[in-house]
């Protein structure tokens, strides 16, 4: 048999890497407005509201890229150049250059195309007015824009139109918001929150509460905003944006009327719905301005290494200041920060909540001075906590005294605080329970070791027992062998086994 010859391994063909899948290309902002239309088509062609939602996800991404030449291009191709639609859509961009409008001229002319879908001329409008927010020279024009597609959704008043109207109440309130005019757009609001209600567009009935409720919190009228929340229900079907802001706006409001403790389940909500951290920012940087705020108020300090976080650490520089102050009991050096950063609170609109934690941090001073000293004066608390008088000390160290926060007295008399609590913490009394504690430890250990003792030589009436089996086996085996009667032995064959 002959030998085959081997051919040689390439060395370098098995040293090769792996070719890399090519990532795909970007799609240009007109490319993707045109296909964001298709899917909006799509939608409406199937009475599937996931395809127009797909669209909307895209738009906080899309928006950034706008400007008027992506714009005018994309709504040239999509409308034919005798279309209404078009020409309306056109007149809220600026005139073209004369060069752009050469480079227009000179495109080959197309093949008729259908007329797009009423959507897609609202989709178009909601990209227009985000475009015009960007400059505050076109407020007024963007709040025209806002006007005229208020009007025509509600001639169209088409149900597959009604994610994209969601968005559109959005960028209505950012007009007025951005105008100074929020005021204004509050009967808006509610017209449109009552229509939403009795067509049950949950999308839209969502988006308009949470409008409502910013305007409302926006001039600090809080009563209306419990009013409103008591009379309506926030629709369980909406997405998690919009449970977020909701839960957001009720911890603004529970935390106002004291009850914290809700505030907090309501913040702690917002906080596992919003999107992540690098996606919305400010959103996730205000909530937990307020969470934290809140639970200093119930009388918690935040984990530090919340202020560690990349997205918060430069927000929350302010309230980590203000967190030391508290857990220090330091009046100075709270008032310091509040005054060194009230614009950036009141800006936050937490500046009255962390007004009222000047009670916590003279509990604090007060809860510290009682541990050093068994005996200090009214005038040395005034001086360390810098009250402002004897009487004010004398009035909150009774207050803590009553609310269980120190043990102690004063005496009105000579003009101090005994703390009769921590002086007999060592005392006969203490020394007492801490033997009866051990004597009862004592007594456990002791029934738990005799319950686990064994009978002494329990083991030896196992084993004559066993025995005894064993001879009778052997003296039943000798009669079988002679001979025996099985019947006979009947009884002692069964004791045997």
């Amino acid at each position: 048999m002959t030998d085959v010859e081997m051919k040689p391994v390439d060395e370098k063909k098995g040293d090769k890497p792996v070719e890399e899948e090519k990532k795909p290309v970007p799609l240009t902002p007109t490319a993707e407005i045109k296909a964001n239309i298709a899917l909006i088509e799509r939608a409406v062609a199937t009475l599937e509201p996931r395809f127009t939602h797909r669209v909307l996800r895209s738009l906080t991404h899309l928006r950034k890229r706008l400007d008027d030449k992506i714009l005018r291009d994309a709504i040239n191709e999509s409308y034919t150049p005798d279309a209404a639609s078009r020409k309306a859509l056109l007149a809220w961009l600026p005139e073209p250059s004369s060069e752009q409008s050469m480079d227009v001229d000179s495109q080959p002319a197309k093949q008729p195309q259908p007329e797009p879908v009423p959507e897609v001329e609202v989709y178009f409008r909601l990209l227009i007015l985000h475009h015009l927010l960007v400059s505050p020279t076109t407020y007024p024009k963007a709040l025209k824009l806002a006007h005229d597609t208020i009007e025509k959704m509600q001639a169209l008043n088409r149900r597959s139109m009604d994610p994209i109207a969601a968005k559109v109440w959005y960028a209505v309130e950012r007009v007025y918001e951005l105008s100074g005019d929020l005021a204004d757009a509050r009967p808006h609001f509610l017209a449109a929150q009552r229509t939403a209600a009795l067509r049950h567009d949950d999308e839209t009935e969502a988006s308009l509460i949470n409008r409502i409720l910013r305007s409302y919190l926006q001039y600090n009228f809080y009563d209306q905003a419990d009013k409103l929340v008591s009379k309506t229900t926030f629709p369980s079907a909406a997405g998690n944006p919009q449970h977020a802001r909701y839960h957001y706006y009720l911890g603004r409001i529970k935390a106002v009327q004291l009850n914290y403790t809700a505030a907090h389940t309501n913040l702690q909500q917002a906080i596992r719905r919003a999107p992540p951290a690098k996606t919305a920012p400010g959103f996730y940087q205000a909530v937990h301005k307020l969470t934290i705020v809140v639970e200093l108020l119930m009388g918690d300090i935040p984990e530090r290494g919340l202020f560690r976080h990349p997205v918060l650490e430069k927000a929350l520089a302010g309230y980590f200041e203000i967190v030391k102050a508290v857990r220090n009991g330091s009046l100075s050096q709270f008032q310091n920060t509040l005054s060194k950063y009230a614009a950036e609170f009141e800006a936050d609109k937490t500046y009255t909540l962390i007004v009222r934690l000047r009670q916590n941090v003279i509990k604090t001073g007060i809860r510290r001075l009682s541990l050093s000293y068994s005996r200090i004066s009214l005038r040395d608390i005034c001086v360390k906590l810098h009250l402002d008088s004897e009487e004010d000390a004398e009035y909150i160290v009774g207050k803590a005294i009553r609310d269980g926060v120190i043990e102690g007295r004063i005496v009105h008399e000579k003009g101090w605080m005994e703390c009769g609590g921590q002086k007999s913490g060592y005392g006969p009394e203490v020394s007492d329970v801490f033997s009866r504690r051990i004597s009862y430890c004592l007594e456990l250990h002791n029934q738990s070791v005799k319950a686990m003792r064994y009978p002494l030589n329990a083991h030896r009436k196992e084993l004559a027992a066993a025995e005894g089996a064993r001879e009778r086996e052997k003296e039943l085996a000798k009669e079988i062998q002679e001979g025996g009667d099985l019947d006979d032995e009947g009884p002692d064959l069964g004791e045997g086994f």
